[in-house]
């Protein structure tokens, strides 16, 4: 199946899903998964009319972005502190926020670099973090205030990676977005879904679903 084929096929996912949960289609933003995929695919998928992409390496992302400067990278993975001001000179975005101290180190870098990044706080309700990052309930607070309302971090929503067939998931993800809203008095965008499940985090109120595979094909990786 051609990349044209793949998209047209999520498309169509998409359009019946918001179809079946009275949503309108072009509120959702599909966000491809780059990650592992060569530069020609991103080119390709840019011809389609794609001009943002998602990936989980600070230093992968980076140099795609250096490739591809008419395109924007968002950084969906783990971020490291020493790894923060290359994540802020490189990537358009921050899906991954998930700590105070990231939060102070990337405040103190957007005013040395002076950059507006747009961040998004990746939350955890499954005590998953160990394994794949982010921000459990408790200690969103904290971490909230350890932004501060920076002009050059502004807060843009929430990430997660739920557990796999955890049909509560995204039910308790839109329930943490409606109270997050509520506390702050702004609307909070939420991203959340995959190639296997973007029905139900559609249905659920998710405004992004990041797809990988299902979009770019089987990754083909070094030898």
């Amino acid at each position: 199946m051609s990349l044209a084929d793949r998209v047209g096929a999520l498309r169509d996912r998409i359009t019946r899903a918001c179809e079946a949960g009275n949503r309108n289609p072009g509120g959702i933003e599909l966000l491809p998964v780059s990650k592992k995929q060569p530069l020609a695919l991103i080119q390709e998928a840019a011809a389609l009319g794609f001009t943002r992409f998602g990936e989980n390496y600070v230093q992968e992302g980076a140099d795609k972005a250096a490739a591809l400067p008419n395109l924007a990278f968002v950084l969906l993975g783990p971020l490291q502190r020493n790894k923060a001001k290359p994540a802020l000179q490189h990537f358009a975005e921050i899906q991954s926020l998930d700590r105070p101290e990231l939060a102070e180190r990337l405040r103190h870098l957007a005013e040395e670099l002076q950059v507006v990044r747009p961040v998004w706080i990746q939350v955890d309700l499954w005590n998953e973090a160990t394994k794949l990052g982010g921000c459990a309930e408790a200690d969103l607070p904290a971490l909230i205030q350890a932004l501060g309302d920076d002009p050059r971090l502004p807060l843009r929503g929430l990430m997660a990676i739920p557990p796999p067939e955890d049909e509560a998931a995204f039910a308790q993800l839109a329930g943490l977005r409606e109270r997050l809203q509520q506390d702050l008095g702004r609307p909070l965008r939420l991203s959340m879904g995959m190639s296997a499940d973007l029905e139900a985090a559609i249905a659920a109120g998710s405004d992004q679903i990041r797809i990988g595979t299902a979009f770019f094909g089987e990754r083909v990786y070094a030898r």
